[in-house]
């Protein structure tokens, strides 16, 4: 008799990843909470402050998020920052040398947190599955 047995059950070694959209849903949602309380407390023209504070929310829903959410992330991001950190608030513009840096900055922010999650899970993994010992080791090293 043939028996199904799902490949999907049992305890994965490493976590799921979030789904990208409820991680843009987390950086568009964010991003507006940080700029508004940081136009509110400090001031409106603080780019340099926003961008730390975006990118570190960058980093953070990275650490739960796959690598194809990077891009969406940083965009997002840079959206607010660009829109509502910079004067006149609401206007989006272009300046090419600093918007360019900004982006770079947003998304590479959120590759170093994919990447570091990643590095974490697939280190406490390994550590799993070898402190285990797995099938075939119970009488490793042979003692004859």
């Amino acid at each position: 008799m043939i028996e199904w047995v799902s490949l999907g059950d049992g305890v994965r070694p490493v976590p799921e990843p979030v789904a990208t959209p409820l991680v843009w849903i987390a950086a568009f949602s964010g991003a507006l909470v940080l700029v508004v309380s940081l136009n509110t407390v400090v001031g409106p023209d603080r780019p340099g402050l926003a961008l730390i504070g975006l990118s570190l929310m960058a980093v953070v829903l990275s650490l739960c998020a796959r690598f194809t959410a990077a891009p969406g992330t940083a965009v997002l991001c840079w959206l607010f920052l660009n829109g509502f950190a910079i004067p006149p608030a609401g206007t989006l513009t272009w300046a090419g040398d600093r918007d360019t840096y900004w982006l770079a900055c947003l998304f590479g922010a959120a590759l170093v947190g994919t990447a570091a999650a990643r590095l974490a899970h697939a280190r406490a993994a390994y550590r799993r599955l070898t402190a285990g010992g797995g099938p075939g080791t119970e009488d490793w090293p042979y003692d004859g």
